[in-house]
């Protein structure tokens, strides 16, 4: 089974597209589809034919391009079922638990309701390569607009349970933003020495995606409502994980 290649540019005002290809098949998925043009620039570039495209949730800014790139090329649109009624175009209706094969490549399907109340992420085992969309960001995770905070948590908590080395490519360029929210709830170095590293990436024009879950079992405070100096800042030594996740989250909304 040969190494799936990717495509990562910029789409909209901040969106990320990628594209996954398999070069034994010329199978290419595209993950989301926010713009039509920056989507087929980034085909031409590689030599690529669009074949599926594997929607994460029904936001505009994320199936935008759906029918404009179906009709092009014919593709297959794989989405949540749970938004199945909101993804244009949509073919293929999958859910929590769910595994389909991508040219050899098995693919399990990870519900995460918090940003929306169907939103689904796209995990390649075999490649370990997690498509996390508006769940979790480089220092961040998802605005809370169709599930509550509890429910977020437990999403993010299914994403912990992945191995650390696992690729995370995310649906927006926040990092700097989350960074420098970040440093206001976690006094600790590791964070400091990582918004560093992302100013320098930002600086030398480099996207700060992919992350790794390890990277941000580290130092994303949206993943880290347990630890103690986080806790202590916010002074809620006390309180359940998900109360403190929801802090957190209340005063990113906030700043």
């Amino acid at each position: 089974m040969a190494k799936l290649e990717i495509e990562l540019f910029r789409a909209r005002s901040d969106n990320f597209g990628v594209l996954v290809h398999d070069p034994e098949t010329g199978r290419t998925a595209s993950i989301d589809a926010p713009e039509e043009q920056p989507i087929l620039d980034a085909l031409a570039r590689r030599g690529w034919t669009l074949t599926d495209i594997f929607t994460t949730h029904h936001h505009h800014d994320h199936v935008e391009a759906n029918l404009a790139l179906k009709q092009t090329f014919g593709v297959t649109i794989t989405g949540p079922v749970n938004e199945a009624d909101k993804i244009p175009g949509i073919d293929k209706k999958v859910g929590d638990g769910d595994r389909f094969d991508f040219a050899g490549h098995p693919v399990e399907v990870i519900e995460t309701p918090g940003h929306t109340a169907g939103h689904i992420c796209f995990y390649l085992p075999e490649d370990k390569l997690l498509f996390a969309a508006d769940t979790l960001f480089a220092l961040g995770c998802g605005r809370l607009f169709e599930r509550p905070a509890k429910d977020m948590w437990t999403s993010l908590s299914k994403l912990l349970k992945l191995p650390d080395d696992v690729g995370v490519y995310f649906g927006h360029e926040y990092t700097l933003s989350n960074a420098k929210f970040a440093v206001t709830v976690d006094p600790g170095a590791a964070l400091a020495e990582r918004v560093q590293e992302i100013e320098a990436t930002l600086n030398a024009g480099r996207h700060t995606a992919p992350t790794t879950i390890g990277v941000e079992r580290a130092t994303n405070p949206f993943l880290r409502p347990h630890d103690a100096a986080i806790r202590a800042h916010l002074g809620m030594a006390q309180a359940e994980d998900w109360e403190v996740f929801a802090e957190i989250r209340a005063r990113k909304d906030k700043f």
